[in-house]
């Protein structure tokens, strides 16, 4: 995995660990608001992100190794 993937692995994993304190106390209708709006479309995007991001990797190391 590169250092771009798991940077944004972990200030992923990091939002989900402080949203999760935060909801212990911010816990009404706005805060579930911005957690549908905001975050439920996040993490799955960054997953993907990830996944894109490896298949790119790949790709572009086929290249490399044919162009050697």
């Amino acid at each position: 995995m590169s250092a771009s993937q798991n940077r944004l692995m972990a200030l992923t994993n990091n939002l989900r660990a402080e949203w999760e304190q935060t909801k212990s106390y911010w816990n009404d209708a706005k805060s579930r608001e911005f957690e549908e709006r905001f975050l439920q479309e996040l993490f799955p995007a960054v997953n993907q992100a990830i996944s894109n991001i490896e298949s790119l990797e790949r790709t572009l190391q086929k290249i490399r190794s044919d162009c050697e």
